[in-house]
């Protein structure tokens, strides 16, 4: 576990309450099912061929995109911290009829070996991780491969939101009070790590919450047509969903 294991982070999501509407809250309604479809393609397509892929998908949560590897003929292993979340995705994999090995387990501190696994999916996880770039090396350590992970980027509007939440956090400690990153900084903790990018995909130039306000795909897909369309995206786009890769003179 993190040396500080009363972060937000922790405590937030080993409510059960949270756990059981976990789902409905992140990936609800059109808006959240778009999120959703569109990382787990791209997801997959940087993992092809998947199937009889060894993976890890580390701070799993409700297990989406651990059953989504799964369902296309991974071999997958779902880490959370939470208990709880663990709960919910085991149950979820029972439903949708897809075996995954569920177990507890910390980012900062995976108890994998090196190079154990062909890949890595952490998704929404270093945004609230207490210390990013170790779990990053983590990530990176027990790969033999390829990682997968996103973040929020200091340049786009999730800039705003952050400060706000960080400001909300010091009075109301439910808050969660994620970081934002510079893509400069992402590359120089993979290159540390002996991994490079090989793909970045960004997915929105307006917040994600207006999005949701405004509750339409149509609407979405128009604006950030526009936003990709004018070269925007490619400046201001967020999140960001990196797909990395170990380098050849770090290889097995």
């Amino acid at each position: 576990m993190t040396d500080n294991p009363r972060h937000y982070s922790y405590e937030v999501y080993a409510d059960p309450a949270m756990a059981e509407r976990f789902e409905a809250m992140r990936f609800g309604g059109p808006i959240g099912r778009l999120l959703a479809e569109t990382q787990a393609r791209q997801i997959l397509d940087g993992l092809s061929p998947i199937a009889g892929r060894r993976v890890l998908d580390v701070g799993t949560g409700t297990g989406r995109a651990a059953i989504a590897l799964a369902r296309a003929g991974a071999v997958v292993t779902g880490v959370d911290a939470s208990r709880e979340m663990l709960a919910v995705a085991e149950r979820r994999a029972r439903e949708e009829g897809v075996s995954v090995a569920f177990t507890p387990g910390d980012a900062h501190r995976l108890d994998f070996a090196d190079r154990s696994v062909d890949a890595v999916v952490c998704l929404r996880v270093l945004m609230h991780t207490p210390d990013w770039r170790a779990s990053l090396r983590e990530l990176c350590r027990v790969a033999t491969w390829r990682v997968v992970f996103d973040y929020p980027s200091l340049f786009s509007a999730a800039a705003v939101e952050a400060a706000v939440r960080r400001v909300t956090h010091r009075f109301d400690p439910a808050v969660e009070a994620y970081r934002v990153f510079a893509p400069q900084s992402v590359g120089r903790a993979l290159d540390a790590a002996g991994f490079h990018v090989v793909a970045a995909h960004r997915q929105f130039v307006l917040p994600i919450a207006l999005h949701k306000r405004l509750n339409s795909v149509r609407l979405t897909n128009a604006a950030e047509g526009v936003f990709r369309g004018a070269g925007l995206m490619r400046l201001f786009g967020s999140p960001i969903t990196v797909i990395a890769e170990r380098d050849r003179r770090h290889g097995a």
